[in-house]
């Protein structure tokens, strides 16, 4: 069973999500950010139901690691086409939309054929070791990809308000993941580490909702904004 603090997490990560479905569809923004309400809905999905098999079987058991690790490959690939998502949003008044989605593609076949190859001589079961090599590879693409997005956003002088801010809090919470991932490795006998995942997982419904809530579709930043940000 979950102690205090982790239930109080992973309610805060239900609320969250719930909230940023919530206020896409009374803004009327569902459909234009689909991919980003269709990560935040297959988190809240598999937070359910990570809950269920631990409750059921425990956090030991081997029903637990699957679900686990199935979930988590398919989030990562879920955050990757909102990443995706975002860049054709980016590109789309450069008529390079599709270009983006066919990189993008070629870039989700190339990372799972790597993974493939990685783990094919394991002596591990190899559909979780798959999907485990799988979720970290296509994790530091969608690292890289959003550091470029952020350039190609600042380069083309983009000044969609919500646009701009999405695409800073998808760079802010892969940095803060990758932190966080870097401390549970060094200092994993402490365990306010532990949660810091669990946490930054709330940050992106939390801060997209706050986005749409606080911003219209029409709504613009100054150039002299976008130039203050670069520097």
């Amino acid at each position: 069973m979950p102690d205090g603090v982790a239930l109080a997490i992973w309610i805060l990560g239900i609320v969250a999500d719930v909230c940023l479905i919530v206020t896409s569809l009374v803004r009327g923004s569902f459909l234009k950010y689909f991919f980003l309400n269709l990560y935040v809905i297959l988190s809240l999905s598999a937070d359910l139901m990570r809950q269920y098999v631990l409750r059921a079987w425990g956090l030991d058991s081997r029903q637990y690691h699957y679900v686990y690790y199935y979930t988590d490959c398919l989030l990562t690939i879920a955050l990757f086409v909102a990443v995706i998502s975002l860049a054709s949003r980016v590109f789309a008044e450069l008529k390079l939309d599709r270009v983006v989605r066919v990189v993008a593609v070629l870039l989700l076949l190339g990372t799972a054929g790597f993974s493939y190859a990685v783990v094919a001589q394991s002596t591990q079961r190899l559909s979780t070791s798959f999907t485990s090599e799988l979720s970290q590879n296509l994790y530091f693409v969608g690292l890289v990809l959003t550091y470029l997005l952020w350039g190609a956003v600042l380069k083309l002088h983009e000044t969609r308000t919500r646009l701009v801010q999405m695409v800073l809090s998808l760079g802010l919470y892969f940095s803060a993941y990758a932190g966080s991932y870097a401390l549970v490795n060094l200092a994993s006998k402490y365990e306010v580490v532990l949660y810091l995942g669990p946490l930054l997982g709330c940050f992106l419904p939390i801060s997209w909702s706050l986005t749409m809530l606080r911003h219209s579709e029409d709504s613009r930043l100054t150039p002299a904004r976008l130039v203050a940000v670069q520097r």
